[in-house]
């Protein structure tokens, strides 16, 4: 039996319900291949977005997910704040193409969705394009390790442990 695949969602108050509605559709839909981690937030408490994202996000560094899907109102904040953590790339998406290139060129760890952006339905169309893509390298890997040296030069950090 292959090893599931851990994904861990994160979401402030302007989110909760897409998040209830995106955990629910996974693991219906994925449970044989997935691990659902929900870090919140469980009602419609307001909270500062931040503080969920870099959960999420060191979850991730730190090997204890795999990948990771944010939402919030625009889903840009999230992605802004996962970014900051070393060795995480995050990127807001809004459609199937840009949730594919995410995984299949940009080797995104995390999805950012706007739950003010995109509706119900095409939220769990985008997660499932991004989990059935992969990143496919070639000429893109070149880029990814660019990525990677520039956070290096400003941090100090290398991402060697990162997925």
């Amino acid at each position: 039996m292959s090893k599931k695949t851990r994904i861990v969602l994160g979401a402030d108050e302007a989110a909760f319900e897409l998040k209830e509605k995106i955990k629910h559709h996974l693991q219906s839909e994925h449970g044989d291949e997935l691990e659902v981690m929900d870090f919140g937030i469980f009602d419609t408490a307001p909270v500062d977005y931040p503080d969920i994202a870099e959960k999420v996000a060191l979850a991730i560094a730190n090997g204890e997910a795999d990948r990771g899907i944010l939402m919030c109102g625009t889903g840009i904040g999230m992605a802004i704040t996962a970014n900051k953590v070393p060795g995480i790339r995050a990127a807001q998406v809004h459609d199937h193409y840009s949730a594919e290139r995410a995984s299949k060129s940009n080797d995104a760890h995390i999805i950012t969705i706007g739950a003010r952006v995109v509706g119900v339905e095409l939220a769990k169309s985008i997660a499932d394009a991004w989990l059935r893509s992969e990143f496919t390298g070639g000429p893109s890997e070149n880029k990814i390790r660019k990525i990677s040296s520039v956070e290096q030069r400003y941090t100090g950090h290398t991402a060697e442990g990162t997925q």
